[in-house]
């Protein structure tokens, strides 16, 4: 089998974990039947992304974006989960697929297990909130460490279970943190966040999806999202498509180096964001959410019952 998933350009560690997990939970997988595609970990029950032929074994992806694409051939599908019942609706099949995403389990791999508590609250933007943002500066300033989703996925994920709160835009962030059982708050800082995949996920372990509303750090994020700062709506810049089969340079974790700003330009840029900065404070001090241990551990077990049926009907 081969893994597929979005292999974005710029980095996303939810879909890239995707290179390693299912070694873990499938040994030896990418030995047996290699016609099939394991459609995995991300929102990628979409027409456009997945190849028309060919069969398909899917564990645990989402729908979200775009048009499903045509499952009905049963020769070439093979549905064994999805992310939640959302999903499984969409799809036209049973709720009880709609299990967990599989990203959870990434908390039972023994190189993640039992790691020290080094980080206090951490915010993990949506990878989109990266471009054009100053969310680096913006967490110095109210004493959160700024975690880039682009960096390399275990890096990201190491950082996310030694905190002690995460602050995600990044619906992977909140997962892999309610997998670790950190507490976490939902903030989103565009409209073009996905609350259908949110919620999806969030049924699984009977938690409500209740964003708190964050402004863009900068002028420029607002203009790459197409929303307003400082009460300016700014048009939506045009953005090129990525060919999900290349891949640029590396990710850190840390921010992207910019160019050398003048010290007047870069504090003017600060006070400018200063909403963004009382927003994320008072994320930081609001209530977090976290899925009792009972249903996560329910979910999992389930999940791990079809790992079990795949093993012994491919293997």
């Amino acid at each position: 089998m081969t893994p597929f998933y979005w292999e974005s350009a710029h980095g996303n560690f939810g879909d890239d974990l995707n290179l390693w997990l299912w070694d873990f939970l499938l040994p030896g997988f990418r030995d047996v039947h290699p016609d099939v595609l394991l459609v995995g970990v991300g929102t990628v029950l979409n027409r456009a992304l997945l190849p028309a032929d060919g069969r398909k074994l899917v564990i645990g992806s989402g729908f979200g974006y775009g048009a499903l694409p045509d499952m009905t051939d049963k020769d070439l599908w093979d549905i064994r989960a999805v992310r939640g019942p959302r999903t499984a609706e969409k799809l036209g099949i049973d709720s009880g697929f709609g299990i967990i995403d599989p990203a959870v389990m990434v908390a039972e791999m023994p190189e993640f297990r039992n790691l020290p508590k080094t980080n206090g609250t951490i915010f993990v933007p949506h990878w989109e909130s990266t471009i054009g943002s100053i969310w680096p500066a913006v967490c110095q300033t109210v004493g959160v460490t700024y975690v880039d989703p682009r960096g390399e996925a275990k890096a990201v994920i190491r950082a996310i279970a030694q905190s002690e709160l995460v602050i995600a835009e990044s619906m992977h962030a909140a997962i892999l943190a309610d997998a670790f059982r950190v507490p976490w708050v939902a903030v989103t800082t565009s409209q073009e966040i996905n609350g259908f995949k949110w919620s999806d996920w969030a049924d699984t372990v009977e938690v409500a999806y209740r964003p708190r509303q964050i402004p863009v750090s900068s002028r420029n994020e607002a203009m790459h999202k197409g929303t307003r700062f400082w009460g300016v709506r700014f048009e939506k810049r045009w953005r090129t498509v990525e060919d999900p089969n290349k891949r640029g340079g590396d990710s850190m974790v840390a921010a992207k180096a910019e160019p050398r700003q003048s010290t007047m330009r870069t504090m003017a840029k600060q006070v400018l964001a200063a909403p963004s900065a009382l927003a994320l404070r008072q994320a930081k001090k609001a209530t977090p959410q976290l899925s009792s241990d009972t249903v996560l551990a329910r979910r999992k077990e389930q999940f791990l019952e079809v790992i079990a049926g795949v093993r012994r009907d491919y293997f």
